[in-house]
């Protein structure tokens, strides 16, 4: 199925502000959450929703690029169904947003009423960026492309675990393995209990006793991966493209970050873009403009012939339907449009001078200053189509 939209999904308008996206956001995930669901997928189902446009719309970056392009700027096509978090994910990044909703242990859950175990925390890997060019003709038509990007994999020695022997580990000795250690201070207001992510294990709650040779206990290692990028039609110069899960691995089996793919136009010595819409100059000789003509023009395709009327201006600007570039959230299609230029000749033989000489003198040949289509706000009115 398609995509829902992330504000319907929350339940906000696009005006929301970063305090309502949080608060519906931590309505809907009480509700659906799977404690409170025991063995229901819809729940399930629409609690990973809430998360992933929470996680999105959160996130000012991510939610200037869902603005501008909707799901196809987060780096899939417009209507790609099936969600990009996990369980794992949501509990580690944003646990914090219930505090005591469910016994102060919403990062682990078994069972509603049941007893909880706190869960360790998952590394998360380090986004990644990179820059991709593309032709206008590849724009267009959207296109796949493949980069080598160098980054942190998990360490196929121990399988990412960091241990010599995959099992290698032991409870943390100074928080007990659960990854926060407790300080009490006494203070004139009587003694303040506080509480951080132990120093010693990271937070994880444990400890690797014997570390792997290859990646040294990180559980990742630096190598070369090939990644295929699907570009979606219609992307603009600047726009980024985020693919979740492609950038660096996480630490001992944590969750890898995300590659950010900037693009980056090509310049087209044909046209020149002006959002959906293809510009393009078109010259012409004076007597085509006077007496009328076929040209062939260059189109994003290929080739195409237009008439050019008796008496057109120099100016004047011309519009294929249809034959610009594809929104990139498939609204629609722009056009081309073809701005006539008359050229006139800088050198003259004295046959040619005398000829254009005898002509001027015809009032035909006489410019008219009041024509409208001589006016640069009718011929303004024309190239914005109104």
């Amino acid at each position: 199925m398609s995509k829902r939209d992330y504000y319907e999904v929350l339940g906000i308008s696009k005006d929301a502000s970063e305090a309502e996206i949080k608060k519906a956001y931590r309505k809907l995930a009480l509700k659906y959450h799977p404690d409170k669901n025991p063995d229901n997928k819809e729940a399930e189902d629409n609690f990973k929703e809430a998360a992933e446009a929470y996680e999105v719309l959160s996130n000012p970056s991510k939610k200037s690029r869902y603005d501008q392009y909707g799901h196809a700027g987060l780096g899939g096509a417009a209507g790609t169904s099936g969600y990009s978090m996990s369980m794992d994910d949501i509990f580690s990044q944003f646990g914090d947003i219930f505090g005591d909703a469910f016994g102060g242990a919403f990062g682990g859950f078994s069972g509603f009423g049941g007893t909880r175990q706190r869960r360790r925390r998952v590394n998360r890997g380090s986004n990644l960026r990179v820059k991709v060019k593309l032709t206008l003709e590849e724009i267009a038509k959207g296109v796949e492309k493949k980069i080598k990007v160098n980054k942190y994999v998990g360490c196929k020695t121990c399988s990412g675990t960091g241990s010599q022997g995959g099992s290698s580990y032991s409870s943390c000795s100074t928080c007990n393995g659960t990854g926060q250690v407790t300080r009490v201070t006494s203070t004139f207001l009587g003694q303040m209990q506080t509480s951080s992510t132990c120093p010693t294990c990271g937070g994880e709650g444990q400890t690797i006793v014997n570390k792997c040779n290859e990646c040294l206990g990180d559980g990742i290692v630096r190598d070369e991966e090939i990644i295929a990028i699907n570009i979606p039609a219609g992307v603009e110069d600047g726009m980024q493209l985020s693919m979740s899960g492609k950038g660096n691995a996480g630490a001992r089996g944590g969750i890898p970050g995300d590659l950010i793919v900037l693009i980056e136009e090509i310049k087209n010595e044909n046209f020149e873009r002006d959002g959906m819409n293809l510009l393009h100059e078109a010259y012409i000789s004076f007597s085509d403009a006077a007496l009328g003509a076929s040209i062939e023009v260059p189109t994003i395709e290929g080739k195409a012939r237009i008439k050019i009327s008796p008496g057109t201006q120099g100016g004047k600007v011309l519009r294929l339907k249809g034959k610009g570039l594809p929104s990139v959230n498939s609204y629609g299609t722009g056009d081309l449009l073809i701005n006539i230029n008359v050229w006139t000749p800088k050198a003259l033989s004295k046959e040619e001078k005398q000829i254009l000489e005898k002509l001027s003198q015809s009032e035909n040949f006489k410019p008219s200053p009041t024509a409208k289509d001589r006016s640069f706000f009718s011929r303004m009115q024309e190239y914005f189509g109104h």
